[in-house]
Parts: structure tokens; C-alpha cells; sequence
């Protein structure tokens, strides 16, 4: 049984008219990164630059995020800006409508071009979107999922990772904070996703106190773990890394046990919650502000990592989130 591990995601700020540029090369050396060549690294690069090209054109700033998929051999793109976004879509996603004179034809080259693709907009809260294009022989894509993993800016490692693994009927993920930011903070957040790795199927309670022994030598990290499995959820968590639960009524929040794991850890108990089918489960580090909200019942996951990581990030510090929906199959 085999953990994924998300990537670095790297962030292009759209804020001059080279970004479309940067952000393709970026997008085709993650896609050679995730095993992705010729064609495909192609249309993953095009798709960047449209998106920072739209931006660039039509909003008054914005970001591009460029991130390996946590669903299968591929590439995320994820895309948001200020404004004053799109009234009619519909007549956007027309090939030609966005763009001129880039790489592809706009917003309808990205639509044709990527596995899948999302986008929302409104003239008060401008556009997210996000496409994710999967290698050719990919296996299915896993359930949804949304997620980003950013360094503090200026810093070349992360101190905040993201993992994942499929067991049984069950999904179980665990989000780690290394304490502070730079390569210490990543070898105490990497550490603690060793442990997860060697057995994720575990009791969430028996990886804590294994990741606390693992982590005596690092400076520690804050450590969150769920697992979904059908119409049920488990949370423990030790440190600041913040959850909740959303489906119809109010937001459920997964409250972690004050805390260190690698340094004192407090017995912290499992939380075992029901779900519906359709809720949504987020984790996230204390990189991402707790101010967010998110609008209708089923958001998608993709635009959910996009807003999160423009518009709640604190760009000083690291940054991860993790989203997953509940299905009947989990």
C-alpha cells in the first residue's frame, strides 16, 4: 500500500505581461517532473499560459499555482485574479474570446485541452479556475480532491506537506506542519510523512505516537489526520493545523489537541463524525487564514484550492491545504 505525497506547487504571480511565458515554462517542467513528455507537456504549458495571458489581459492582477495532480500521473493548473471577472461565460469560453496572439485560442484552448476543467466568475468577485490534464494512460482519476502545498515566498523548501493513500473503502490523509519554515521545518513535516507512509491504514491514534518517536530528533510538527470511509469520518490532530467538516447544515470544525508532535504530545482523542454523501473535508496549516467561506453546498475542490491559496494565504509563511469530498464509495 503505497502513500502519495503532494508536490511543491509553484506559484507565478501575473502581474506583467511575461507571466504567461513563466508560467508555461513552469507547467512544462512539472509535467516532466510527474512523467508527462511531448505532447501532453505541451498542452500542459499552453494551458498555463493561457490562463495567466487571460489574466493578464483582463483582470487587474492575479496568480497562477502549478502543481503536480495528487490524482494520477499529471498536472494541476489553478488560476485566480482581482476582478472585475466574466458575466457570461458561456461567450468567453468561445475560442478567440479571451485571447490573441497567444500560444492557444483563450479559455476554449484550456477547456479543450485539459482532463478537466473548471471556472467560476462574477463581475463583483472576479474568476477562478482551474484544469487538471492527466498522461494519456493514466489510471482513473481518484475521487475529488483539491490541494496546495506553497513554501513561504523566497524559500525553496516547505515546511508544510500533504499525503494521502487509498486503503480498503477508506481515504486517509494527514496534513504536517514542521515547526517554523526553511529545511528544518521540512524535515520534521517529511519525517512524520514517513511514518504515515510505512502503514497509513494504521488507528490515527497509534501513527501519532509513532510520528511523535520519529520526530524526537527534528523540531517538531503539528500533525492532523482524518480518514474517511463510508458515511463516516475520524479526525485526530495535535498543533495548528485547522479542519472542518461542510455538507447542508453549519460547518463541523476539527479542533486539533494543543500541542508538538516530536516534542510533547498530549493524548489527543479520535472524533469520529458522520458524513453525507457530498461533504466536503478540509484540512489546512496555519499558512492559510480561517476567515474563509465557502459558498452552496458542494464547491468544487479545485476552485476551492484556488481561492484558498490567492485569497487567504499568507504569503510569509508556508501554506497547505487539503480538500476531499465523501462519496458513497468511501
Amino acid at each position: 500500500m503505497t502513500a502519495t505525497v503532494a508536490g511543491l506547487t509553484r506559484h507565478i504571480r501575473v502581474d506583467h505581461s511575461s507571466a504567461g511565458y513563466a508560467a508555461a515554462r513552469v507547467a512544462r517542467e512539472t509535467a516532466h517532473a510527474a512523467g508527462l513528455a511531448g505532447e501532453p507537456a505541451d498542452r500542459a504549458a499552453v494551458v498555463a499560459a493561457e490562463l495567466a495571458g487571460n489574466i493578464d489581459k483582463h483582470a487587474g492582477g492575479g496568480s497562477v499555482f502549478v502543481q503536480p495532480s495528487l490524482t494520477g500521473r499529471g498536472v494541476d493548473v489553478l488560476a485566480a485574479d482581482d476582478g472585475p471577472g466574466m458575466a457570461d461565460l458561456d461567450h468567453w469560453l468561445v475560442d478567440g474570446n479571451t485571447t490573441t496572439a497567444t500560444l492557444g485560442t483563450g479559455l476554449g484552448a484550456v477547456r479543450r485541452m485539459a482532463t478537466e476543467f473548471r471556472i467560476t466568475s462574477s463581475p463583483a468577485a472576479g474568476t477562478l479556475a482551474a484544469a487538471r490534464l492527466l498522461a494519456p494512460a493514466a489510471p482513473p482519476a481518484r475521487r475529488a480532491i483539491g490541494h496546495f502545498r506553497l513554501a513561504r515566498d523566497g524559500e525553496e523548501h516547505c515546511g508544510d506537506a500533504v499525503a494521502l493513500a487509498d486503503v480498503a473503502g477508506s481515504r486517509t490523509a494527514v496534513v504536517a506542519d514542521g515547526l517554523g519554515h526553511g529545511p528544518d521545518a521540512a524535515e520534521a513535516a517529511e519525517a512524520a510523512l514517513r511514518v504515515f507512509g510505512e502503514n497509513p491504514d494504521r488507528p490515527l491514534s497509534h501513527q501519532l505516537t509513532n510520528m511523535h518517536r520519529a520526530l524526537r530528533t527534528t523540531r517538531g510538527a503539528a500533525v492532523a489526520l482524518l480518514r474517511i470511509a463510508p458515511r463516516r469520518l475520524e479526525f485526530c490532530g495535535v498543533g495548528n493545523v485547522s479542519g472542518a467538516s461542510l455538507g447542508g447544515g453549519p460547518s463541523r470544525l476539527l479542533l486539533s489537541t494543543p500541542g508538538i508532535v516530536g516534542f510533547t504530545l498530549p493524548s489527543a482523542p479520535v472524533r469520529h463524525l458522520a458524513l453525507a454523501d457530498d461533504d466536503v473535508v478540509v484540512l489546512h496549516t496555519d499558512g492559510v487564514g480561517t476567515g474563509w467561506r465557502v459558498p452552496g453546498r458542494a464547491p468544487d475542490l479545485l476552485l476551492l484550492a484556488a481561492d484558498l491559496a490567492y485569497r487567504h494565504r499568507n504569503a510569509r509563511d508556508d501554506a497547505a491545504m487539503l480538500a476531499l469530498r465523501a462519496d458513497r464509495s468511501t
